[in-house]
């Protein structure tokens, strides 16, 4: 089904590396994409925010956004798409020998280190620019590793991002909405 597409999308991974391609990128960008490996490093900045009062609300929105991106792109797009990854096409043989991650036992479509990232740092621009900002431009190196590494497909990548902000925006909303609602309950209960 994604043949033509797969093929046309591998050639502009290719023209990445060709002109990105460097040692330096090489050990950088496979250190970086690490921190969304299974979304870890997103789940941890989620539990040192919901430690302090003061950043509790910020820490549900990211864990609640990170769900949805479980769910919706890791648990029902991945299997139901089932895209293979660009290193696994055919005449990509030495693009997976020279590899720079371990090649990856999941599906290709949508990226889930983007994914997880872009929730993150929607949820945290929203929230606050100070962390917002740096988290922004992490979740923008990690989905050019996930291209420059030959692991996700320009598509996979931008619907990684595109899911990945809806889902924070909708994270911060939902949350909002509960807070507002506890809030008024306790309130009430107070007030009796």
């Amino acid at each position: 089904m994604f043949e033509a597409l797969n093929q046309f999308e591998a050639g502009i991974l290719e023209g990445i590396h060709n002109i990105f391609g460097c040692g330096f990128l090489d050990r950088t960008l496979s250190f970086i994409t690490k921190f969304a490996d299974h979304g870890i490093g997103w789940i941890i900045v989620a539990l040192v925010l919901l430690c302090f009062k003061k950043t509790r609300k910020t820490g549900l929105m990211v864990g609640l956004a990170l769900i949805f991106g479980l769910i919706v792109g890791n648990m029902t797009l991945k299997p139901l798409v089932a895209r293979i990854r660009p290193y696994d096409l055919a005449g990509m043989e030495a693009i997976r020998e020279a590899l720079l991650v371990p090649p990856l036992s999941d599906f290709s479509f949508p990226s889930g280190h983007t994914l997880a990232s872009f929730e993150a740092a929607s949820v945290l621009m929203i929230r606050n620019k100070k962390l917002g900002i740096p988290a922004l431009v992490l979740a923008i190196i990690i989905a050019f590793s996930r291209l420059y590494l030959f692991v996700h497909y320009p598509s996979d990548v931008l619907t990684g991002l595109i899911l990945g902000t809806l889902f924070g925006v909708i994270a911060v909303l939902i949350v909002n909405k509960l807070w507002a609602l506890t809030e008024a309950k306790i309130k009430e209960r107070k007030a009796e």
